[in-house]
């Protein structure tokens, strides 16, 4: 046992099966200091879950078996049956296991829209200052691309981006493939970066990518290909580079000279960082002060601290 959050335990396996999947197949091993470091971060991130489940029981938020039915077949949809069930193999999790796991994700995602997302706000006011103080931002030497995507690769991701991640090339070429059929039956691009991307930097924010400077295109032909044609709302076909596959979307296009306020996409990046800064924030606070009302036992950082540094 490495932790208890109020007399509830949380055991070395479960850091373990989460440690391993964080491990990119081929990846070089990491040293005994940097392995048990992680683990100790991901430990801290299981409390924080095991308080915020704890938390949502009390403020009576639920989820019904059709919600986790939903989110397991969405989940499950680029694979074939013996590919998931190979997967839920090498990370340790039976299907109870993983059930568990996506109904404590929905409960946890629905707590933190209640208490965090329906009470952050940005004000035009407040997006005004945020331009004034940083148009060197918004100063495009040059024409840049506002771009989004999807990315598939064939290494095994985090289990914190919804556990659903490719693990070889012929699971990413049929997952890209789906993923690419869902866009072209309407689905919204934001939505399924949100779910399936696996680029850990873009995928949160519905695969945004920012604005790409046009010269930074040509080190990068596939891209450059790919958005050669593409128009504003318009997304790419299925690309390859050396990190995986990927879908684009165009979601803007800034010529040279300063892009005004006024510019649609300007004011949309500005309310997307303020909100995000904001939401941050607040995640942050709420969960220090749900962890100063329970009683947490770290116990593996008991270890380290009075064995030193070499624990195994």
């Amino acid at each position: 046992m490495w932790a208890t959050v109020d007399d509830a335990p949380i055991y070395r396996d479960q850091v373990d099966r989460y440690y391993r999947s964080r491990m990119p197949e081929g990846s070089a091993t990491p040293s005994p200091q940097e392995a048990m470091s992680l683990k100790l971060n991901i430990l801290g991130e299981l409390i924080n879950n095991q308080i915020l489940l704890a938390h949502a029981a009390h403020a009576q938020i639920s989820v019904s078996e059709a919600e986790v039915d939903t989110q397991v077949a969405k989940l499950k949809s680029p694979y074939s049956e013996e590919e998931f069930q190979q997967k839920l193999k090498d990370q340790g999790l039976t299907a109870v296991d993983f059930r568990e796991q996506v109904r404590d994700g929905i409960i946890i995602n629905k707590l933190i829209n209640k208490e965090i997302a329906s009470r952050v706000s940005v004000t035009d006011s407040e997006i005004s200052d945020y331009y004034e103080h940083n148009k060197g931002n918004f100063d495009a030497p040059e024409t840049e691309y506002h771009l989004a995507q999807i990315e598939v690769t064939p290494f095994a991701g985090p289990p914190g981006h919804k556990d659903d991640a490719a693990k070889n090339l012929t699971a990413s070429e049929r997952k890209i493939a789906a993923l690419y059929a869902r866009l072209q039956g309407g689905a919204d691009f934001a939505t399924v970066a949100q779910q399936y991307s696996e680029d850990a930097k873009t995928a949160p924010a519905g695969g945004d990518m920012g604005f790409v400077p046009a010269s930074s295109l040509d080190s990068d032909p596939q891209l450059k290909r790919a958005i050669a044609s593409l128009k504003v709302g318009e997304i790419s076909g299925i690309f390859r580079t050396a990190s995986g596959f990927h879908i684009v979307k165009m979601l803007g296009r800034a010529d040279p000279g300063q892009m005004k306020l006024s510019n649609p996409q300007v004011e949309s990046t500005i309310r997307r960082t303020l909100m995000s800064e904001k939401e941050e924030l607040l995640k942050a606070a709420y969960i220090e002060q749900l962890r100063d009302h329970a009683k947490v036992a770290n116990l593996l950082a008991d270890q380290i601290t009075k064995n030193g540094p070499d624990l195994k």
